[in-house]
């Protein structure tokens, strides 16, 4: 019907149309005049203007009210041309502001009036009372439609706003991934690159380990992103995804930025256990940027790791002494990495604190709920 607005609206004129028709023969039988071609003429040209009463409803309701007038002035059975000026009411209600159809199922009510006193009726009460309720039950039908209309509306445009929002902060996600991901590994290279290329005629053993290194790490950033694809990928290829980084994962990754000439020591406390798959991956990510952030501007420091697990949350902190700090990088450094593990905290339901030690160098701290209750709390303590 929203489709073919015009095709709905000739049927419905045709078949008002027909119902007039069909009710014409009642006028006699009413003590009424009874219907003649010029009758049956006008109750077409009544109902007519319904088929484009959707484009022009007010232009609609005013001219069939007219031709109803003519009808009634002939000295016709009112109640035949009622159904056509009663739907029109109604459109104009359900399409049009107040101000505008209120006048309209007022007009209905005067025409019903002036067909009682035309055909000198001695029932005022019922008459009256019919020109009261008939327009005000329509009119009132289509403001509540009207209405409806603009509260679908209204959801409608929230629904594509709110997946408008969904669309942003997934891709938010993606590009904290990918940066995760394009920083650390690319990090851990360009330190080995330098490496090789300053040893490489008097170490050839440091430089080849080096190079394995890169070889290693490349091939693990290609993996990543190659699953972070195919969850971006419209048909499933039927590949199998391998799993995402974890806190299992993460002595891998010290020995990496080891190799790079950071000194890393990782230290668990607790009983390890398994964690649901968003919490391994948020405690990872923010270890590994930690550790990146170390590697890139203090590479003469050395950094400490520390994994805590707890009966009801886990936390993970990476400590460095500040050793070889580089300021210029530090001060040009856009932030991406720092918002990426906030924002990541704060999905999570965790708090995050990140800063500079009293005893110099630098902190990160995180804390992780690993039950539906504590999670709910969200991330108001960020720091």
């Amino acid at each position: 019907m929203r489709n073919r607005p015009l095709a709905v609206d000739a049927l419905l004129a045709a078949a008002l149309t027909s119902v007039a028709v069909l009710l014409g023969p009642e006028a006699a039988r009413q003590g009424q005049n009874p219907l003649d071609t010029t009758a049956y003429a006008l109750v077409v040209l009544v109902h007519l203007p319904l088929v484009v009463r959707s484009r022009a409803p007010v232009v609609v309701c005013s001219l069939m009210h007219a031709t109803w007038l003519v009808y009634v002035t002939a000295g016709y059975w009112a109640v035949v041309c009622s159904f056509g000026p009663m739907l029109a009411v109604y459109t104009v209600a359900s399409l049009r502001a107040l101000r505008v159809s209120v006048p309209c199922a007022a007009l209905m009510g005067g025409v019903w009036i002036y067909a009682g006193a035309v055909s000198h009726t001695d029932s005022w009460p019922s008459v009256v009372g019919q020109a009261v309720v008939y327009p005000a039950v329509l009119w009132r039908f289509g403001v509540v439609a009207r209405r409806s209309a603009e509260l679908t509306r209204q959801l409608r445009r929230e629904q594509a706003e709110r997946a408008r929002r969904e669309v942003a902060e997934e891709r938010g996600r993606i590009a904290r991934e990918l940066h995760d991901v394009v920083a650390h590994h690319m990090s851990v290279i360009s330190v080995q690159t330098g490496l090789a290329r300053f040893v490489f005629d008097t170490d050839r053993q440091t430089a080849r380990t080096a190079l394995d290194t890169i070889d290693a790490t490349g091939r693990e950033a290609l993996e990543e992103l190659r699953r972070m694809l195919m969850v971006l990928r419209a048909a499933h290829d039927g590949a199998p995804a391998g799993p995402m980084p974890s806190l299992a994962r993460l002595e891998e990754t010290a020995e990496r930025i080891r190799v790079g000439g950071v000194p890393v020591s990782l230290t668990v406390e607790g009983t390890p256990r398994p964690l649901a798959p968003g919490v391994e991956l948020c405690a990872y990510r923010v270890v590994q940027e930690a550790l990146t952030n170390v590697l890139k501007h203090a590479p003469g420091a050395s950094a400490e790791v520390w994994l805590t697990y707890e009966p009801h949350q886990v936390t993970v902190s990476v400590t460095d002494d500040g050793e070889g700090v580089i300021l210029d990088r530090v001060r040009s450094d856009g932030g991406h990495g720092l918002l990426g593990m906030r924002e990541r905290a704060k999905l999570y339901g965790g708090q995050i604190s990140i800063g500079p030690q009293e005893q110099g160098g630098f902190a990160v701290r995180l804390t992780l709920p690993t039950s539906a209750r504590t999670a709910g709390r969200g991330d108001d303590a960020t720091t």
